[in-house]
């Protein structure tokens, strides 16, 4: 079986390697929840420090808003539990449910250091989301960086490069192409089906939950 390489040269999260920084996109949404679920269960390890990144989008802007539902995740799962948190949270507003996030990650790894940061798009247009998350990543030298990808409508639209009209999570994909580090997409399926990741290197890989 093939793993994906994580950036520590065996792929896995038990590996010995120097630790490193993992950001973490962070929203109010189960697409984010399931991102940080697998991260926390399967990418982060002993030592590494880990920095969840929000991106204070206009209500309006494309890429602004991942839905705002449960986590998709296994409803016994404590950890699942308390990221679904993070949904109701998000009501009032962007601190409550970072800090809600936050702690899911402190009761996952207890000694990891948790930064939880919100930033303000840094340009403007459809890309303004996924260009400021690759900023942030480079300038604080990132080394993998995790976000949960949003199934988007065909009905909006929306085609890839190739001109179908395969509904597709641009911000993702975005990042994946032009990411530096390892940059993972994460998407939950159904309740213990497991997660379906993209990466440069890897499409579509199917991992078992």
């Amino acid at each position: 079986m093939a793993f994906i390489d994580l950036g520590r040269g065996g792929g896995t999260a038990g590996s010995t390697a120097k630790p490193r920084l993992v950001m973490i996109v962070a929203d109010p949404g189960r697409e984010s929840t399931a991102a940080m679920e697998w991260a926390l269960s399967h990418a982060v390890a002993e030592g590494d420090g880990i920095l969840l990144l929000h991106v204070n989008m206009p209500p309006n802007a494309a890429g602004a808003g991942p839905s705002r539902t449960g986590s998709g995740g296994s409803s016994g799962s404590p950890l699942t539990v308390l990221l679904g948190a993070s949904a109701g949270a998000a009501a009032a507003g962007d601190a409550e449910f970072m800090e809600t996030m936050r702690a899911a990650c402190k009761a996952r790894h207890p000694r990891a250091r948790v930064r939880a940061v919100c930033v303000e798009p840094a340009t403007e247009g459809r890309e303004a989301k996924a260009q400021t998350i690759l900023a942030e990543s480079q300038r604080r030298g990132i080394e993998l960086l995790v976000i949960g990808h949003r199934r988007v409508s065909s009905f909006l639209g929306l085609r890839s490069a190739s001109g179908s009209s395969r509904g597709h999570d641009s911000t993702a994909e975005f990042l994946i192409e032009h990411s530096k580090c390892v940059c993972v997409s994460v998407q939950k399926k159904g309740q213990n089906a497991g997660y379906l990741l993209n990466t440069k290197t890897h499409k579509n890989f199917w991992l078992l939950a």
